[in-house]
């Protein structure tokens, strides 16, 4: 079996995974605790801000991780391991056995994971909607009766637009430029007398997740000390090289 995947590949694959509550690269989050090359294939091993997160965020999060690397050509045997949380055990046996989110929680499953994925991607969508529709109050003369008249095109290039289409791509909504910025979850406009309602609500979405985000962090930083150097260690323990490999 052949594995000449690279450092640069599964970083790249890693960073495209996000946390599901928070809507940031695992990456990003220093979640990816080291990443191993061996003559087998790819293990990732993940961390969490605390041993009790939520069991389906945790089981999401490496779910989406295998599935990433998966799509790597000639990665090998993909092996994802959540460490030191009080599910770790279940949550690794599911994904190697390749059970499925209920196939590894059973009962305790209520929702299945696409339900869940789409919650989240939900609320990504309206935070990402706030962020885009705030700065724009903040940067024009533009009022609150002009939003629900908004259209793609008068949104400024920027992160925040980039971030806001990529969000309604994942929802399946059109990213037409003529398409209204403020619509609900099933792409609906917000009508012109329901706007401010909705975008406080809106609002609380996207501060809860920075404030979560910001929460974790601190979590992580003190329940890890990463003081010998940055994550994720990165240890390539094959005995042939990638150039020798490929020669042969």
């Amino acid at each position: 079996m052949r594995v000449d995947v690279t450092v640069d590949e599964v970083m790249e694959a890693l960073e495209a995974v996000v946390d599901p509550e928070l809507d940031e690269p695992i990456t990003d989050l220093g979640f990816v605790r080291s990443v191993i090359l061996d003559d087998r294939g790819v293990t990732v091993h993940l961390r969490l801000p605390t041993s009790f997160c939520s069991p389906n965020f945790a089981y999401l999060m490496a779910s989406d991780a295998q599935d990433a690397l998966r799509l790597i050509p000639e990665a090998g045997e993909v092996r994802i391991l959540l460490d030191e949380h009080h599910d770790s055990d279940k949550i690794n046996a599911g994904l190697a056995a390749d059970a499925g989110y209920r196939g590894t929680f059973g009962v305790e499953a209520v929702d299945s994971l696409d339900d869940l994925r789409r919650i989240f991607r939900r609320k990504a969508h309206t935070a990402a909607m706030e962020r885009c529709i705030e700065k724009l109050l903040k940067q024009t003369s533009l009022g609150v009766d002009d939003i629900s008249s908004l259209i793609l095109s008068d949104l400024p290039k920027g992160p925040e637009k980039s971030a806001l289409l990529r969000r309604r791509i994942g929802i399946g909504l059109s990213v037409c430029p003529a398409g209204r910025v403020f619509v609900d979850d099933d792409g609906k406009p917000v009508p012109r007398d329901a706007v401010p309602l909705r975008l406080r609500f809106a609002k609380s979405v996207r501060i809860s997740m920075e404030g979560n985000s910001h929460f974790c962090r601190g979590l992580l930083a003190t329940r890890y000390d990463d003081t010998d150097g940055p994550v994720p260690r990165i240890y390539d323990t094959r005995t042939t090289s990638i150039t020798a490999r490929r020669v042969s």
